[in-house]
């Protein structure tokens, strides 16, 4: 069996998977909001993220 058929499939059922996710979250009316996220999250977390967001734009600037 070609590999590039095995790739596919894998491929197809992780996307049928979060088809699936998706189609069950909006049938019980579950809202995914990342903002509502983060104010659930502690003060460390929030400063890691924002610091991990920071030093991201940060190097992605230095290659422009």
């Amino acid at each position: 069996m070609p590999i590039w058929i095995v790739f596919a499939g894998i491929i197809g059922v992780l996307l049928g998977f979060g088809a699936l996710v998706d189609y069950i979250a909006k049938k019980r009316c579950i809202e995914l909001d990342p903002e509502e996220g983060i104010k659930n999250a502690s003060d460390a977390e929030q400063i890691y993220v924002e610091n991990y967001l920071y030093q991201t734009k940060e190097n992605n600037n230095h290659f422009q």
